[in-house]
């Protein structure tokens, strides 16, 4: 995957230097958007998140992205397991959760995540694992940022189109 269709992010538009100050800009990008929404517990239509629901998964792409690095720079060849995005929003109730709390674990995983990044080098960058999605497909530590900025930049979108929608669905 080179470019996102949907939200136009092109992965190659970001670099191991930005990374960082990409990361520990997501809290203030996610405030912003958040503030914009009326109730962050409304989903949009049938089967879509809630702005809460999406601040809670990009919290935990963070997270699990950190793991992930670690990993691929103590292992050769490492292959990542699925995160289990729709299993993790049920069983940690994602919609129950406080914003405020959810924004200040996003942005402790933003500023660890940069952190570790702001450490590598291009040989770093370039080590490798085998990344699940959307099919496996062996990954870069550079690809696996700037997945992780795209993650931000789409569920972004997904909170803006929330914003803007007129009328609430169910689970």
């Amino acid at each position: 995957m080179d470019r996102c269709d949907e939200c136009t992010f092109v992965y190659a538009s970001v670099s191991g230097q930005d990374l960082p100050r990409l990361l520990r800009g997501l809290r203030a990008r996610y405030s912003a958007a958040l503030s914009e929404v009326p109730d962050l517990r409304r989903r949009p239509a049938p089967g879509v998140w809630s702005p809460l629901e999406y601040t809670c998964h990009v919290r935990d792409v963070l997270r699990v992205q950190g793991e992930r690095l670690a990993l691929a720079l103590t292992v050769d060849a490492p292959e990542f397991t699925p995160m289990g995005r729709d299993e993790r929003a049920i069983a940690d109730a994602y919609n129950e959760q406080d914003p405020r709390v959810v924004l200040d674990e996003l942005a402790a995983a933003a500023d660890d995540l940069a952190a570790r990044f702001s450490l590598l080098g291009p040989s770093e960058l370039a080590r490798t694992g085998g990344y699940p999605w959307p099919q496996p497909q062996i990954r870069t530590l550079l690809w696996l940022g700037q997945h992780t900025i795209h993650e931000g930049e789409h569920h972004l979108l997904d909170i803006h189109r929330a914003a803007r929608s007129p009328t609430a669905g169910e689970v």
